[in-house]
């Protein structure tokens, strides 16, 4: 009986590592973040926050609401609260009626329709490239952020899945280059994925040009490909952090004279999204590039992309 014991304490641990291994790094230091917020407001209150029950979730929820949370933060927090719980060894019933229907309020209350960042469309990115190659910087240090933003939107790839590139995920090709994405946020399982970029006419603003020409400069052959520099301007060795990348895109866009406090370092992917479905890229092409698994998120920026085109008011002549 004792040994039967032990094997099930050994299997719940095992268990726990199994749903911890289960999501990316970045995504699980995000539900720890939401939670370390929702334990903030249980200790300001008297509340316990693990195990919590749902009466304790849906009043952070309506407390969330009152800050003037976005929406989809608030759902998000719920997710990673339940997350947290599951990882921990916690059930928590976020289907509790208690916190169905605060959400649903919440919802009616708010509206669903909710300004997010603005994608960096193709105009956004000519004035971006512009200024970058007007910098009175070293030229390796332009190409690497040269090459960065391009490959960024024209990959629709997530910050984390650029700076996890290494020259191992590169295939130069006579079409162009293929990038294997060994994992991404939808991609729990590690499956990884291949990502095809074909050289554009124009070598000004080809991806795969660039991204040559930084490899060439700074003469990477093996290990990450965006690295950072060091004070002395010297590049080293180490990876550079999807944080950093944020601050680089938000840089030279205050620099192209673009608010940026209205981007994000996920204005790149939707930027793509957004461009490729005003020229008209079907929505499973979109998807292939960006790795939505929900057509969703995909259908807004085809929605958004529309806007102008057969707008009953441009009939109006006037």
């Amino acid at each position: 009986m004792k040994d039967l014991v032990t094997d099930i304490k050994s299997l719940q641990e095992e268990t726990l590592k199994n749903l911890q291994n289960s999501k990316a790094n970045n995504t699980v230091r995000a539900y720890k973040s939401d939670f370390k917020d929702f334990g903030l407001f249980c200790a300001q209150n008297g509340f316990k926050n693990l195990p919590s029950d749902p009466k304790i979730v849906s009043l952070y929820l309506t407390h969330l609401s009152t800050r003037e949370v976005k929406l989809s933060t608030i759902k998000r927090r719920l997710v990673s609260i339940g997350v947290i719980h599951k990882m921990k060894g916690h059930y928590l019933d976020t289907k509790h009626p208690v916190i169905v229907e605060n959400l649903m309020g919440i919802k009616r209350r708010k509206g669903t329709v909710q300004k997010g960042k603005k994608p960096i469309l193709i105009n956004d990115l000519r004035k971006i490239l512009k200024v970058l190659d007007e910098q009175k910087i070293e030229d390796i240090k332009k190409l690497r952020d040269k090459s960065i933003i391009l490959i960024g939107f024209s990959g629709g790839f997530r910050r984390n899945e650029i700076v996890s590139l290494d020259y191992e995920d590169l295939d130069f090709v006579f079409e162009g280059v293929k990038i294997t994405v060994k994992r991404s946020k939808t991609d729990q399982f590690g499956e990884g994925s291949i990502k095809a970029l074909p050289y554009f006419e124009n070598n000004l603003y080809c991806p795969v040009t660039v991204l040559k020409r930084w490899l060439n400069i700074s003469k990477i052959t093996k290990g990450p490909i965006f690295r950072r520099f060091s004070k002395g301007s010297k590049l080293t060795s180490y990876r550079l952090t999807d944080q950093t990348v944020a601050l680089i895109i938000k840089d030279y866009l205050n620099k192209a004279g673009i608010d940026s406090k209205n981007y994000s370092g996920h204005s790149l992917r939707s930027g793509f999204a957004t461009s490729a479905a005003e020229s008209g890229a079907e929505e499973r092409s979109i998807m292939t590039m960006t790795g939505h698994k929900s057509t969703e998120m995909v259908r807004r920026y085809i929605k958004e992309a529309n806007l102008f085109k057969n707008n009953a008011l441009s009939k109006i002549k006037i």
